[in-house]
């Protein structure tokens, strides 16, 4: 009862502080939103100076006041110029590193009590005003005490204790849908929910981030398209990490990045192939790609930043998700279709010809076309349909992949609309498969198969030496219960549950064979 009372009240306010921003306007994308609005905005009325500033700008001033949860939700806003228009995603884009700062009192207390010791023994100078300030933290330049230039991330204070309120809230939302309105639940909210919760509380540590770092920048430690700067493990703490401090031009300031004398479709053609290599040859990616993240030096190379939310993809989904790519960028649909029910996204029953039929009417309209061209709103708008036909499962696993990709493309779209990027990064999908897929692939698989196998062989051989100790010192004992149940029976039942008293002993005889023999 108290958690319902707290939520309402938690409701109440956000719909408060939207309806005296007057930015009710994204909820006008449902019936239901627009409902909602309509009485917002009656119990709610903003001001006339409220009124008078562009819509962008008062959408970006309520989410900065409802906290850094929906900051975030303004941060992918901003990539998507073609959702909102030009202006709304310029306006949201102040969200993604130009928030008020916090007092560099608050930054100074919590770098002295991690690490024990006045900050002028870790830094030989640092910068009081910040030189980023975004939802979860804000950067200030420092030169340590060996005299190396770096950028130093502090954790907003009671940051941890905002987001705990806002899942709890979403978590409340994702009950109640799932209860109340059965068809949503194939999109499984609450493993939506819990996927975000894991990744913010990931990214309330800066110990975690510093590791996702370290690992991504060996992931790509030879490569000349992509850079991460170096992580300072003595000045990282909890709400401190300390880094190599790094330069480049904003990637969605196009005319920063031509005066530079770099080609745009360059940058964007080397986006594509780092995320296609975090993807598909690492399984690690970065998942917070907006522009606020990522840089651009005067080679052409792209700088990350920001590595506090990272996905994982295991080797069966990163084969699966080629299939896909490769079925819709050669067109064939089919191949698609039975992807999808290969790996459970739709259910087995469902036509494996009108389902390629669907996806055809998805990828046709937009195959080919620059990204300038294509209305990802009408795209999303057949995407849902179609998925709500098939009763397509909802992939929470998937969700931080589909976030990334959105984001990329909206970096893509900024910087140089009169491409796509997706296709691209075709050729390097065709030979990921051809690899991965053809004789050497599959030789490669059966061999990493057979590893993981032999890996479990001392569990087992272990497991082995326990049960016949046992029987050394008793005898095997059974509770009366599954005795009876392996006893008990027909004389058909019971002569093929023979096997049971057998397989200990014949499988110690096969691994002792094999110990012999090795």
């Amino acid at each position: 009862m108290l958690r319902d009372l707290r939520n309402f009240a938690r409701l109440w306010a956000i719909g408060r502080t939207l309806a005296r921003h007057d930015a009710l306007f994204l909820l006008n994308i449902h019936p239901a939103g627009a409902f909602v609005a309509r009485i917002c905005g009656l119990i709610w009325r903003p001001s006339k100076a409220v009124k008078a500033m562009r819509p962008g700008l008062r959408l970006a001033m309520a989410l900065a006041d409802l906290g850094p949860t929906f900051i975030k939700f303004g941060q992918a806003l901003s990539t998507r110029a073609d959702l909102l228009g030009d202006e709304v995603a310029a306006d949201l884009s102040e969200l993604q590193d130009r928030l008020s700062p916090f007092p560099f009192k608050d930054a100074k207390a919590a770098i002295e009590t991690d690490f024990a010791k006045p900050i002028t023994a870790i830094y030989q100078s640092f910068e009081e005003t910040p030189v980023a300030a975004a939802s979860i933290a804000q950067v200030h330049f420092a030169v340590t005490t060996e005299g190396e230039a770096v950028a130093v991330k502090v954790l907003r204070p009671g940051v941890k204790l905002a987001f705990v309120r806002d899942i709890d809230l979403m978590f409340w939302m994702a009950e109640k849908a799932e209860r109340y309105a059965p068809k949503l639940r194939r999109l499984k909210p609450m493993g939506v929910v819990e996927t975000f919760a894991e990744s913010v509380n990931l990214e309330m540590d800066l110990r975690f981030e510093a590791a996702a770092a370290q690992e991504l920048k060996e992931d790509f430690a030879s490569s000349p398209i992509f850079y991460v700067p170096s992580i300072d493990w003595q000045r990282t703490s909890e709400r401190i990490l300390t880094m190599e401090r790094v330069a480049g031009i904003r990637v969605d300031d196009r005319a920063a990045v031509t005066a530079a004398g770099v080609d745009p479709v360059r940058v964007v053609k080397n986006a594509a192939e780092i995320f296609f290599r975090m993807v598909f040859d690492h399984g690690f990616f970065h998942a917070d790609m907006h522009p606020g993240n990522l840089f651009v030096t005067p080679q052409g190379t792209v700088i990350a930043m920001d590595f506090g939310i990272m996905g994982r993809v295991d080797s069966e989904t990163q084969k699966t998700l080629g299939e896909m790519l490769l079925g819709f960028l050669t067109r064939d649909y089919k191949l698609v279709a039975n992807v999808h029910i290969r790996a459970g996204f739709v259910p087995s029953e469902k036509d494996v010809d009108m389902f390629a039929q669907a996806c055809r009417s998805i990828a046709e309209p937009i195959l080919g076309k620059p990204i300038a061209e294509i209305s990802i709103a009408k795209l999303l708008g057949q995407l849902f349909r179609v998925t709500e036909t098939f009763n397509m499962q909802a992939q929470p696993q998937l969700l931080l992949l589909q976030k990334s990709m959105l984001l990329a493309e909206g970096v893509g779209r900024n910087l140089a609309p009169e491409v796509n990027m997706w296709e691209l990064a075709r050729p390097l999908i065709e030979g990921w498969m051809r690899a991965r897929l053809g004789p050497e692939g599959r030789t490669m698989d059966a061999v990493a198969d057979t590893i993981n196998t032999l890996r479990t062989l001392p569990r087992v051989i272990a497991r082995i030496e326990a049960i016949t100790a046992d029987m050394e010192q008793g005898g095997l004992r059974l509770h009366p219960d599954s005795a009876r149940a392996i006893l008990g029976g027909t004389a058909e039942r019971r002569h093929g549950q023979r096997w049971l008293f057998w397989a200990p002993w014949v499988l110690t005889a096969i691994l002792g064979a094999a110990l012999i023999l090795n």
